[in-house]
Formats: structure tokens, sequence, C-alpha cells
């Protein structure tokens, strides 16, 4: 939550003339309702199956970046979804940055707490090895951009992105 996602992903389809999805905007475009909605309804549980339906969804179709939720990786059949259709990118940005980027946004229930930075750090702990066992890449810092991205993937992959 809060490491870039949406702002590179988006970029990142623009420069190679891709289609963006965000899997969260997708699940509430399908169901009609917020996120919050969908937790306080169904609890993390349902929303987690819908995700899994989503992203089997979206790992099906070319042409597109995607960026999905946080919490995606907790699904094995996510995490091998993901792994097996596309090339994929861990944005780890620290902490106090995601702290600081997501403290005003009631869009984010599991940092709805006392203690966000607290709450951010368990997450990290829960997820950060689950990211990098299916990440192609990992780019760590809080100051990411997409030329930074096409740079190292270039570098990493000889990949020929489109101009």
């Amino acid at each position: 939550m809060g490491a870039g996602k949406t702002t590179i992903g988006r970029a990142l389809a623009k420069r190679l003339a891709y289609i963006f999805v965000d899997s969260d905007h997708e699940i509430a475009a399908r169901t009609g309702v917020s996120l919050p909605t969908i937790f306080e309804i169904e609890g993390e549980e349902g929303f987690r199956k819908r995700e899994a339906m989503v992203i089997a969804d979206l790992a099906s179709r070319r042409g597109q970046v995607v960026a999905t939720g946080g919490g995606a990786v907790l699904r094995p059949e996510n995490r091998d979804t993901l792994s097996s259709s596309g090339f994929v990118i861990y944005l780890n940005v620290p902490l106090q940055t995601l702290c600081e980027r997501t403290r005003h946004d009631k869009n984010r229930p599991l940092l709805q707490v006392n203690d966000p930075l607290q709450k951010l750090r368990e997450l990290h702990q829960q997820r950060d090895h689950l990211y990098r066992s299916i990440a192609n890449v990992v780019l760590a810092g809080s100051r990411i951009t997409v030329q930074s991205v096409l740079n190292l993937l270039i570098k990493e992959g000889g990949v020929s992105w489109k101009r």
C-alpha cells in the first residue's frame, strides 16, 4: 500500500502502449462497491476470494500492466498465476515512507488501526518473502521512477522496450 504501483504502472503501460489495470479498482468496478465495504460485509477472506478471481482473469489477457493489491501474494494461487503469466516487479519502499503516503487514506481497510506504522511492519514481515519469491526484479527505495524501472529492466534483462 502506497508503494507507487499505480503511478509506476500507469506510466509503464503508457510507455509500452499497453493497457493499465489496477486489480483493486477492477474488484470495485465488478462489485459496484468500495473495498472498505467489501471488507466490512465479507471480511478479508471474502475480499481475497474476489481478488483471486480477478487476478486469474487479468492474467489470461496480454498487452497490459497490472498493479495488484499488496495482499495479493498471500494466496498461493495468486503467486502461481502472477509468476507464470508475466514479469513481476516488487516495489519495496521503506515503511516510514509508506506510512506517510497512506496515513490520511480511509480506503485502506487494513490500516484503519491505532498504530498504522506497526501494522505496516507486520504486513511487511508477513509478505516480503512472498513478494521476493515471485519477483523477477526487486526495486528498493522511496524514489522509484518509471525511468529507473525501464533502465533496470533493460540493464538486467536486455529488454527492448517500445519508445
